[in-house]
């Protein structure tokens, strides 16, 4: 199928969306990269820009960028320092005792497809990042995602500074 320009900004928002923050590699300045940046920021996401050559117009975005105070990035230790990547910035994970609930989570986990309750049982002990679920499971990384953000929204996992755990 032929892609669909007028789709890409709501595209561009549910991934920016689902993101810690927003790196902009190229852009010139008028760009799509510049509108998911702004949705980022909408969001209350971090955005990134990687700087280039003042006379490639294709950098003048990131420059506008960064004047509007984007973290200017020169390798990936400056987008680490700045996100809750499991450095301990975050909040506590609810344990299972804390959470209120009158259902009773074996039936829950019963009610999920079985792909659903594979995934789940990477989570059994400790709090994962979608990386470490894709080296502990069978699924890819947007499988992974896809899932998680189904059982985050029926509130079986809590996503906290990147990391996934089980609070059923």
């Amino acid at each position: 199928t032929q892609p669909i320009p007028g789709l890409f900004p709501r595209r561009n928002r549910l991934i920016s969306a689902l993101s810690h923050g927003t790196l902009v590699v190229e852009a010139a300045l008028k760009s799509g990269s510049l509108i998911t940046a702004r949705l980022a920021l909408e969001q209350n996401k971090e955005v990134f820009a990687i700087p280039g050559s003042i006379h490639n117009p294709m950098a003048r975005g990131c420059h506008q960028l960064i004047r509007q105070g984007a973290k200017l990035v020169e390798s990936a230790d400056d987008i680490l320092e700045d996100l809750p990547l499991g450095t301990g910035k975050s909040t506590p994970y609810p344990r299972k005792s804390d959470i209120n609930t009158h259902e009773n989570p074996k039936d829950i986990h019963k009610a999920l497809d079985p792909d659903h309750q594979k995934l789940l049982k990477c989570l059994a002990y400790e709090p994962a990042s979608i990386d470490e679920l894709v080296n502990s499971s069978d699924f890819n990384a947007a499988e992974i995602a896809s899932m998680l953000l189904i059982m985050e929204l029926e509130g079986i996992v809590v996503c906290q500074g990147g990391r996934y755990t089980n609070v059923k």
